[in-house]
């Protein structure tokens, strides 16, 4: 495996787990929900950009290195 495949996978799995994390908070419900589910989401959204970006950067890495 790649060095790069394994930070985009790692980068994905991350984003997987928050959003999980997310969607058991908000089935709970309760206030540990009311308390943390915006910044659940906001932590998904770094994440996601944060994987996109890696995404991004491979493809280009790919394409001017001849990978």
């Amino acid at each position: 495996m790649e060095w790069y495949n394994a930070i985009l996978y790692v980068s994905m799995i991350m984003v997987v787990l928050i959003l999980a994390w997310g969607l058991i908070t908000m089935a709970r419900g309760g206030e540990y929900n009311k308390s943390k589910s915006n910044l659940l989401m906001r932590y998904r959204i770094v994440f996601q950009a944060f994987a996109i970006l890696v995404f991004v950067s491979i493809l280009m890495y790919k394409k001017y290195s001849n990978g």
